[in-house]
């Protein structure tokens, strides 16, 4: 049965990937602009987060309504890593081979609303001179920058999953 709850759990993380990739595309092709859009980063980590809850969802259905606590931590970290890799393994072919320029164009719209934002928290001009220079020193679409930002977002998700997992587990009386 372990088998069939880890299946389900990597197909709920293709289908996650998918749709990030496909959004990351609709984007690039609909407008690049909202590549910087907070609301839009949001949402994509409410919907991360709702199919890592979903996938440990549907593994508790399929263990007959037990989960342990490393079960259910499995069915949802599965899911978010094979979803997110995707994503970022798309977004890296797109935004360094297919459409360099495109990454150039991130960047500057990155620095525009920064500065945006630190000229509406009143910060000093120096630390929006240091916040630019930063940005633009960066290349986000590099292999060491996007095997970074991955391992951020894997940490990130893992206590999550760490949280849903305690939420979600059930141990089953007759096995203890």
């Amino acid at each position: 049965m372990e088998k069939t709850f880890k299946s389900s759990a990597i197909n709920y993380g293709l289908y996650l990937g998918a749709a990030l990739s496909l959004i990351t595309i609709t984007i690039w092709f609909v407008n690049i602009n909202l590549m910087a859009n907070i609301w839009l980063g949001i949402g994509l980590l409410l919907a991360v987060i709702a199919f890592g809850v979903v996938s440990t969802a549907k593994s508790k259905s399929i263990m007959e309504g037990f989960l342990t606590f490393k079960e259910a931590f499995s069915s949802y970290f599965i899911t978010v890593a094979v979803g997110i890799i995707i994503s970022q393994v798309v977004s890296f072919i797109l935004f360094s081979i297919v459409d360099p320029d495109a990454a150039k164009q991130i960047q500057q719209i990155t620095i525009d609303s920064t500065v945006n934002m630190m000229e509406g928290f009143g910060a000093p001009a120096e630390s929006i001179a240091e916040a630019v220079e930063k940005i633009e020193n960066t290349d986000q679409f590099s292999v060491v920058n996007v095997l970074k930002s991955t391992a951020w977002s894997l940490i990130f998700q893992a206590v999550i999953g760490l949280i849903v997992a305690l939420i979600m587990k059930k141990n089953n009386p007759d096995a203890e």
